[in-house]
């Protein structure tokens, strides 16, 4: 099969997006497909050019097997709204343009966010006369409104009518939630044509190890230390100020709250933490995505931070899947959902209500501890990691863009033989 992947973030980019769309793919050729992915230039999260690349109109690479086109777009930092804005329209019309001249694929897939490249493949596709499947791994525009960067409007409504005609004109929708396809079909779409592939983690990168001991003397936390980690993007929907908060009030010195992550946040929170005069946190800005297991290992708790409102009850945080890779106990503050539901009948970890920092802080002194507890729950993290693996997921996601371009190709055959 040849497939044609339009996403706007791609490795040598971080965040949870590159990440998947990479690794699937890796699977993919390996097992004898084509694939080509149309994205920009790495600038994520901080909107800044990474080194060895400029923006230009076109450029073709090779990675792992993969055929990376790489686009000219309006650059602008995660952080703010309108250049942002501004950034995602810049990619849907560079990306569309450049799938115009690409070898004719057999479907088109785009992921979401950003909103504007899943519309920039759906129109590709309509042009281009083959099939689309959406991955849908967040609920944009309600995510937007979620975490207050934009308020309910004639714009906002407008654009929630694409989303649903998107959905629509899709062949295929991919959630990475069951809640997502259970808002989809509230909202009249037909639940035959989407499909729920839960992320997962790569354990040929993502095992446990020894902590890197020369890391962690360089960053201070000593053997004493109890170390809460918190690895990934510092945006408006982590509501991480609670973290801060939580750190305020532990008089125990040999605890350390450890950030590590670039984001629309970060330096808001750098900033608060040394106005609080906070001692016991330590931030690490954005690292090579190789090197992501390294600060794990640093971690005693993986940490994972969500912003109080329902609709973060309907995500599932990929750093759950990395935590439980790594064999560390997971502590997640995030609403009552499918997350915490995957917690709780794995084992693998605590969950407390989100944004309550006295809760957070006393469960994080109860995994201090309770040793027993601790290895307890790293013990069934690691093993519910086997259930989550990126190949598993790479493989379901697979059946279903086979689903979609068979079920065109025996369209047109059945067209074929009526005339």
């Amino acid at each position: 099969m040849n497939i044609l992947f339009l996403a706007d973030n791609f490795p040598p980019e971080r965040n949870a997006m590159a990440a998947r769309v990479y690794e699937r793919a890796c699977y993919w050729v390996r097992w004898g497909h084509r694939v080509t992915v149309i994205t920009c230039e790495p600038n994520f999260p901080e909107g800044k050019v990474f080194e060895g690349y400029r923006n230009q109109w076109h450029l073709v690479e090779e990675m792992s097997g993969i055929r990376v086109v790489r686009v000219k777009t309006y650059i602008a930092p995660n952080a703010g709204k309108y250049r942002r804005i501004v950034d995602a329209l810049s990619y849907m019309i560079a990306a569309f343009a450049a799938g115009l001249f690409e070898r004719r694929s057999d479907l088109i897939v785009a992921t979401s966010p950003q909103f504007f490249g899943a519309l920039g493949g759906c129109v590709l596709a309509a042009v281009r006369r083959v099939p689309f499947v959406l991955e849908l791994s967040d609920l944009w525009p309600d995510s937007v409104v979620a975490v207050g960067a934009m308020k309910r409007s004639f714009a906002l409504h407008s654009l929630e009518k694409i989303e649903l005609w998107m959905y629509r004109r899709a062949a295929r929708v991919v959630a990475l939630t069951k809640a997502f396809k259970a808002n989809l079909v509230r909202r009249g779409i037909d639940a035959g044509k989407v499909g729920v592939v839960i992320n997962g983690v790569e354990l040929s990168r993502y095992a446990p190890r020894e902590k890197d001991r020369q890391l962690a003397r360089r960053l201070g936390l000593e053997e004493q230390h109890f170390v809460v980690g918190y690895i990934g993007t510092h945006g408006m929907a982590h509501a991480l100020e609670n973290v801060l908060g939580a750190a305020a009030l532990d008089g125990d010195s040999d605890m350390r709250f450890l950030f590590v992550g670039g984001g629309a946040e970060q330096e808001r929170l750098v900033a608060k933490a040394q106005r609080m005069g906070l001692r016991n946190v330590v931030f690490v800005p954005a690292q090579p995505k190789e090197t992501m297991p390294s600060y794990w290992s640093l971690c005693d708790v993986a940490l994972v931070h969500l912003k109080d409102t329902p609709l973060f009850g309907t995500v599932i945080p990929s750093k759950i899947f990395e935590a439980m890779g790594m064999g560390l106990p997971i502590l997640l503050a995030a609403p009552k959902g499918e997350a915490s539901e995957i917690l709780e009948e794995s084992g693998a970890g605590l969950w407390v209500a989100p944004e309550r920092p006295q809760e957070l802080l006393e469960a994080a002194r109860l995994l201090k501890s309770n040793h027993q507890l601790t290895h307890g729950l790293a013990s069934r993290s690691r093993e519910a990691a086997h259930g989550y693996t990126r190949e598993r997921q790479a493989r379901e996601m697979l059946a279903i863009l086979s689903e979609a371009a068979n079920a065109m190709a025996e369209g047109k055959a059945a067209s074929a033989t009526a005339r």
